[in-house]
């Protein structure tokens, strides 16, 4: 695990906000010069502390668009086999999180689909075809009432 003083924990904050924020701006946020900035998001970066940079595409602007939560338990004698459920659900482009879980279901999965329609020919024609899935839940978002990528200072 890599240690982090404050400077790096505000640097982070500051990307997770904007990640277009560049060098200079952000040194000039936390009043430092460009190159130490520079060089500690190198090593953030370096250290697998900062994996990628995205854009966060707002979804209704795109289309109409639900977003489903399915919880559901596997069909597996031995956990090796959970590795099948995986390889199955990483084909299927609308699920956007996969989650093993403990308690009462064994995975949790937020998909993202056009309709009811969809999520029908989804559940129907992609999830039930993958490995090891056993019963399934599905629980439709209603209202996003909170949603971040920051993550919090643990």
């Amino acid at each position: 695990m890599a240690i982090l003083d404050s400077i790096d924990r505000k640097i982070l904050d500051l990307l997770q906000g904007d990640a277009k924020l560049n060098v200079k701006e952000i040194a000039i946020r936390l009043n430092l010069t460009k190159t130490p900035v520079y060089e500690r998001i190198k090593r953030l970066e370096k250290d697998g502390v900062i994996e990628k940079y995205v854009a966060i595409v707002n979804r209704k602007k795109l289309n109409p668009s639900i977003v489903v939560f399915i919880s559901g338990k596997l069909d597996v004698k031995r956990f090796e086999q959970t590795q099948e459920f995986y390889d199955g659900v990483m084909k299927l482009p609308e699920v956007m999180d996969c989650y093993l879980m403990s308690g009462e279901y064994d995975f949790l999965l937020k998909v993202i689909v056009r309709d009811l329609d969809a999520y029908h020919e989804f559940y129907s024609g992609k999830l039930a075809l993958v490995p090891r899935v056993g019963y399934v839940s599905s629980s439709f978002v209603l209202n996003e009432a909170k949603k971040s990528t920051v993550l919090p200072d643990l």
